[in-house]
């Protein structure tokens, strides 16, 4: 019988990669809840995890909700370009999912967002950067 060796990913410790990339996420988040806050919005959730996918960020301004996909990386440039697709029906899912749990925000426009977090450099809000027909 052969035996294997365990690796420390293998143990349940997280590779340090990736708890890197975990840190830079929530506080690209914790960057674009600010900025959003100081543009008048009221946070109503963060993380919001369904089946289909995370909601990084759900806003409201009067009757508008922004469901936000929050991207980190080294440039703007970089972080607009992150937002696939794939990544974009997902938030898609989720959204339908949260209004599902919040039947009182149903009547809201809504709108799909993201937010652009690189290093020494304001956030860029991008106000409708997808559509729920995509």
């Amino acid at each position: 019988m052969a035996t294997t060796k365990r690796t420390r990913r293998d143990a349940g410790a997280a590779a340090p990669e990736r708890v890197a990339a975990f840190r830079t996420g929530l506080s690209a988040e914790s960057r674009a809840a600010a900025y959003l806050i100081a543009k008048g919005y009221r946070i109503l959730a963060r993380r919001f995890r369904t089946p289909h996918g995370e909601i990084d960020i759900v806003a409201r301004r009067r009757q508008l909700l922004a469901f936000i996909e929050v991207k980190a990386r080294a440039s703007l440039d970089e972080a607009a370009y992150a937002v696939t697709p794939r990544q974009q029906r997902r938030i898609i899912d989720a959204a339908q999912g949260w209004l599902m749990t919040h039947p009182e925000h149903a009547d809201f426009e809504l709108r799909f967002d993201a937010m652009l977090i690189a290093p020494r450099r304001l956030p860029r809000h991008l106000i409708g950067a997808f559509d729920a027909s995509t």
